[in-house]
């Protein structure tokens, strides 16, 4: 987004409030209701599986949707709690209860605008590939581990927080069983995985909630319920509530300050992201972690909870047709219209039921597929992810991300020191490097040339902005000469791989040509031809312009 007037970027609302109608409102209104349905569930699902009364979820999906959509950098962006907080806020309530909760959103929200205002939006994208797929899959393991006491209404007085103590409590317990509650959250998971396969327009949290609850009340079934554990949920407006700030409490709570800032923005960003290739759209990722910050700033002064960009819940929102902020601003509103006048309907939510609708959206949220794409990289990157991954089960969120970062650093230094070499410019050498120069080459037209200079690695992917900036003004081939490209990681190439994919959405060709050897043979381990077709890998720049005049010749706009 472009700055105004040479200020700071306004918030995308403003933007597109220039140029609305009629229209596009009933769209946004449509796709808001719908999406606020949808959380519903979920905000009290992830509430009470982080240990907080479920109207905090609520409370915060309201004031913290409607201020990221409001002031954020993403047209499209629903914001509110989500599963990757679970298991960093159920730590902080054991240790510090809730007031040291509201104090570390608070705290982590103003570290958010400091990120945002000071430009470091695109920081957050440096983050390697193998380290974010690695505390994803275990963070998806750990909220699923916490579910099982209530999908299954297993009498567990106090739960362990540490994965292995609770899989051996849930075993010694299993023997007290509900049938009830098992069927509920059983059949509310099966609910979910058969509309999100075959009915993706039903809103498949709604339908297992409703249906649960109907059953809870109609069939007098004797399993806990909201009513049961918290007494139902407050009517009426969200209660302002002041956390207290001690001094003292700043220290013991910084790890995870730093743990809840960088998960708000690594997930927001990478949330925003995802709308960006479903939109064909590009965010402001400044303007989106101010807005985050400020919405995690006024969360506790509610009683709400962290806050960050939700992936299912923005794609839910494209998907029913919401295209401005405004569908943000109407879900945050549809679930305030909830809470002033439908929550006695609460009281007979059965708990087995959310526990259901959370394990299906903890395997969601997984990206399991990821896995199988790490497992072809080089034995460093699945060294990265390994580590992440246990890291992030049996020791802690922040240490894991630590340590994957540094391993990812260092062996970055290697791969970078191993490509390194010294050659003889001999007249062979020179003859051979001939065909990868571009001088006294000619470049058809619809055709543009772009190169890779130096290691393009997990620090440098926003390099890549130099093609995708000006997306709209490319012709309709392009080239990408790798040839002075010393070294790739999965990271780089996970970005390739977005590259040609968002150039094919596009209509648009992408050949690549001079691949050196770690590069070539990253590329072909992970199959990454399958991306832009194998006709359009080329040893040199020669055949890349060759392959272009055929492209153009042929007027293909597909891959092969």
């Amino acid at each position: 987004m472009a700055p105004v007037h040479g200020k700071r970027p306004l918030p995308r609302l403003f933007e597109t409030l220039r140029h609305y109608d009629p229209h596009t409102f009933a769209r946004d209104v449509g796709a808001g209701i719908t999406v606020g349905l949808v959380a519903l569930p979920l905000a009290m699902a992830f509430a009470i599986s982080s240990g907080a009364p479920p109207q905090s979820g609520i409370y915060t999906a309201i004031v913290a949707g409607f201020l990221i959509s409001a002031l954020g950098g993403s047209k499209v962006q629903i914001g509110g709690p989500t599963g990757a907080f679970v298991v960093v806020i159920s730590g902080i309530i054991a240790h510090h209860g809730m007031d040291g909760l509201f104090m570390c959103t608070l705290l982590a929200g103003v570290l958010l605008v400091a990120m945002g205002l000071t430009g470091l939006g695109g920081a957050v994208r440096f983050l390697p590939r193998p380290v974010v797929v690695g505390f994803t899959n275990g963070i998806a393991l750990l909220i699923a581990s916490t579910q099982i006491k209530d999908l299954l209404g297993l009498d567990i007085v106090n739960p362990s927080s540490v994965f292995v103590p609770r899989l051996l409590e849930i075993g010694r317990a299993i023997g007290t069983l509900s049938p009830a509650a098992a069927a509920l959250g059983l059949g509310a998971a099966l609910v979910m995985l058969i509309t999100q396969r075959s009915f993706r327009s039903v809103p498949g949290a709604i339908v297992a909630l409703v249906l649960g609850t109907l059953a809870v009340r109609f069939l007098s079934l004797d399993v806990e319920t909201i009513g049961s554990r918290f007494g139902g949920i407050p009517a009426g407006l969200p209660p302002l509530h002041v956390p207290t700030f001690r001094p003292e409490m700043i220290r013991p709570l910084l790890p995870s300050v730093l743990t809840v800032a960088m998960l708000g923005a690594i997930e927001s960003l990478m949330s925003a992201t995802v709308a960006d290739r479903l939109l064909g759209d590009r965010h402001d990722p400044n303007t989106e972690l101010t807005a985050q910050g400020i919405a995690n700033i006024v969360s506790p002064l509610v009683g709400g909870l962290p806050a960050t960009g939700a992936i299912a819940r923005t794609a839910t929102n494209i998907r029913s047709g919401g295209r401005t902020p405004v569908a943000g601003i109407v879900h945050a509103l549809t679930l305030l219209a909830v809470v002033l006048l439908a929550t006695p309907l609460a009281s007979d939510v059965p708990l087995a039921v959310l526990a259901g609708i959370l394990l299906v959206v903890a395997y969601n949220m997984g990206e399991w597929s990821e896995i199988g794409d790490i497992l072809k990289l080089s034995l460093n990157d699945m060294s990265v992810w390994v580590t992440t991954f246990a890291l992030t089960v049996f020791a802690d969120l922040t240490v894991a991300v630590e340590v994957g970062m540094i391993l990812a650093a260092l062996l970055m230094i290697r791969k970078i020191a191993v490509t390194t070499s010294v050659v003889e410019e001999t007249e062979d050498e020179v003859e051979a490097a001939r065909v990868h120069l571009m001088q006294d080459k000619s470049v058809p037209d619809d055709v543009t040339v772009f190169r890779i200079q130096g290691p393009f690695l997990f620090g440098g992917l926003d390099k890549l902005s130099a093609i995708t900036d000006p997306l709209d003004r490319l012709p309709r081939i392009v080239v990408l000469r790798l040839r002075n490209m010393t070294a790739l990681d999965g990271s780089g190439l996970g970005a390739l791989e977005d590259l040609a994919d968002t150039l094919h959405a596009t209509g648009r060709t992408l050949i690549l040509c001079g691949a050196r050897e770690q590069p070539a043979r990253l590329m072909e381990k992970a199959e990454f031809h399958e991306h832009v077709g194998d006709a359009n890998i080329c040893s040199d720049l020669d055949a890349a312009l060759a392959r272009a005049r055929e492209v153009r010749t042929k007027g293909s706009r597909t891959r092969d």
